[in-house]
């Protein structure tokens, strides 16, 4: 069938791959910096001119990259919107990532529709500050200008994919990327335009949702554009996930997501119910402390780095000689604790070292993140295999502890650029199903990400005993916590 490229416009950069049609092989790649201040240094603005990712996006397909690929899929940086003016000129810059510009505005969403729980029954999600519903909400309050002349809302890989097409009347987005804004329901498969009205206080024009498989339309130049996605559903789709999976993500928060055929509606708020790139589900589960608990902890330890923190709790034994630090540090979201702080407990004189305090900072980590996968389990989602991604999963102290504690095989995928991978496999899909090669319901099967396969074995009883200590800790300083 030949070769599709996959493009991904993460917040800070443009990553291209170009892969074989039939087997996912990446064979060529580019890469080129978006050019916005502050952001390979990390300090992200709050705002960026969409037209940073255009510019980027034709330096990382520079010297002929695209030569002779039939097919493109876009995978964007969530929650950034685009807001347009009736003529489709940008109101003003995109508003992107976790904007704590908006943390007022979300708890004013919240209440202004009655709670929490009318949220997670209306979209499957309460608001928080980074998403669009809490954005449009702090425009209306403070550019109301703006907000007026705003009569169409897009995110990144919609406006992306619009460019790209030649900026045509229809405007499409998919179902993954409209799960996370806050005003389309993965359960109904529609969207909310009374709480868009609730928001940015009038009606707009929203992109129309198309199917997983569905092309948005053919480039002048006669490529094949396919429906795109939100940055997590196309990580999800280049990861190959199915039913039974789950990812836990250690960044300095955790994140959870796993594959279930249906959305869940939770009350608590704790579980973000989102769709994925193939007409499945993708509950999140979020917590506020990951690899920043293990740097913590490094800290407190004088140590330099990580690889050191985990050589020194290699040196003590599961449970830690009973130490077990819940690590709350920038209170919790899973559980909802907003306002506490850690807990160091079972502090005695023969676990008062510092290997002991390094593997309870590994195991305290993995057992919040243990408790987030436990929240999806008591909804009924499966979780047979966890995919562990981020930098510190290639840890030995986190790949000794984390299958028993997690009670699941786990997979360490190699470093790959699976957002870029899973946004060409969408290419791939749209292609096959235009040229009558493949099925709408069936995605291209493509050879899985290469990986490190941890399996519990013996210790899964060790892990089990861990985690309860972890738990008794955990219902003794904050008695019912999951139980809100």
């Amino acid at each position: 069938m030949g070769i599709v490229a996959g493009l991904d416009s993460a917040p800070d950069f443009t990553r291209i791959v170009v892969c074989d049609t039939d087997t996912g092989a990446v064979l060529r790649q580019g890469y080129a910096p978006h050019p916005v201040e502050g952001a390979e240094s990390g300090s992200r603005p709050s705002d960026v001119d969409p037209q940073a990712w255009l510019l980027s996006l034709g330096e990382a397909a520079g010297g002929g990259l695209l030569e002779g690929v039939q097919a493109i899929g876009v995978s964007a940086q969530q929650n950034a919107v685009v807001p347009l003016d009736s003529q489709g000129n940008t109101v003003r810059p995109a508003m992107v990532g976790g904007d704590k510009r908006a943390q007022v505005a979300a708890a004013d969403l919240v209440d202004a529709l009655g709670g929490r729980e009318a949220w997670a029954q209306a979209v499957g999600s309460v608001p928080q500050a980074a998403q669009p519903v809490a954005k449009l909400r702090w425009l209306a309050r403070t550019e109301p200008e703006a907000a007026q002349r705003t009569a169409v809302l897009l995110q990144a890989h919609d406006w992306l994919v619009w460019q790209l097409l030649g900026r045509p009347v229809r405007r499409t987005t998919d179902r993954g990327g409209a799960s996370g804004t806050g005003y389309w329901s993965a359960a109904t498969g529609g969207y909310r335009p009374d709480l868009v009205e609730l928001a940015l206080g009038h009606q707009v024009m929203l992109p129309e949702v198309i199917g997983p498989s569905d092309a948005a339309g053919t480039t002048p130049e006669g490529l094949l554009i396919s429906a795109g996605t939100g940055e997590t559903m196309a990580a999800a789709f280049g990861l190959g996930l199915g039913l039974g999976d789950a990812v836990v993500s250690l960044g300095a928060s955790g994140s959870v997501m796993a594959v279930h055929p249906e959305a869940l509606v939770d009350q608590t708020g704790m579980i973000t119910s989102l769709a994925d790139a193939t007409g499945m589900h993708l509950p999140v589960v979020t917590t506020l402390n990951a690899v920043r608990t293990l740097r913590g902890a490094a800290e407190m330890l004088g140590l330099a780095d990580l690889e050191s923190l985990s050589d020194l709790a290699m040196k003590s034994t599961p449970g830690a000689h009973g130490l077990v630090l819940l690590p709350y540090l920038e209170g919790e979201r899973t559980p909802s604790l907003p306002h506490t702080a850690g807990t160091l407990a079972g502090l005695r004189r023969e676990s008062m070292k510092p290997e002991h305090l390094a593997r309870a900072a590994f195991e305290g980590m993995l057992c919040g993140l243990a408790d987030a996968l436990d929240v999806m389990r008591g909804r009924g989602v499966e979780v047979r295999r966890v995919f562990l991604l981020g930098a510190a999963a290639e840890l030995p102290a986190v790949q000794a502890a984390a299958p028993a504690l997690f009670g699941a095989q786990v997979v360490v995928p190699q470093p790959a650029d699976y957002a870029a991978i899973g946004a060409a496999r969408q290419a791939a899909w749209a292609l096959g199903v235009s040229q009558g090669a493949l099925d709408p319901r069936t995605p291209p099967a493509w050879q899985g990400a290469a990986a490190q396969v941890l399996e519990p074995g013996e210790e899964l009883a060790v892990g089990q005993a861990v985690r309860q200590q972890f738990v008794s800790v955990r219902e003794q300083t904050h008695p019912g916590a999951f139980r809100s």
